[in-house]
């Protein structure tokens, strides 16, 4: 549970610090998931050893859709900021704007 924590700090860290909506939104969608999974896994694991079938049960079923959710809403937001005119400070490629062309 302890590294569920660093990672959502690191996640928290990264919406300051990164430069546009981007990279703010892939550095704290990582950092969440997997600060979630690692928090989920550690109250699975108690539950486990506490015997609790309920407990271990229902926290494996939200980090299934979490990993389903959190990714796919992260993809939505950073399709309709592109499509809504918001432009990478640092584009390399721009796969969207190709297919447009």
């Amino acid at each position: 549970m302890g590294f569920g924590l660093v990672f959502q700090v690191l996640g928290t860290i990264a919406l300051h610090r990164f430069p546009d909506v981007y990279t703010r939104m892939h550095g704290s969608t990582k950092c969440t998931t997997f600060g979630s999974i690692f928090v989920i896994l550690g109250i699975a694991l108690h539950g486990f050893l506490l015997g609790d079938a309920a407990l271990t049960l229902h926290p494996l079923a939200a980090l299934a859709f979490l990993l389903l959710t959190n990714p796919t809403g992260a993809h939505a937001i950073a399709r309709a900021a592109h499509k809504s005119g918001v432009k990478p400070k640092r584009a390399i490629v721009d796969r969207l704007a190709e297919e447009k062309k």
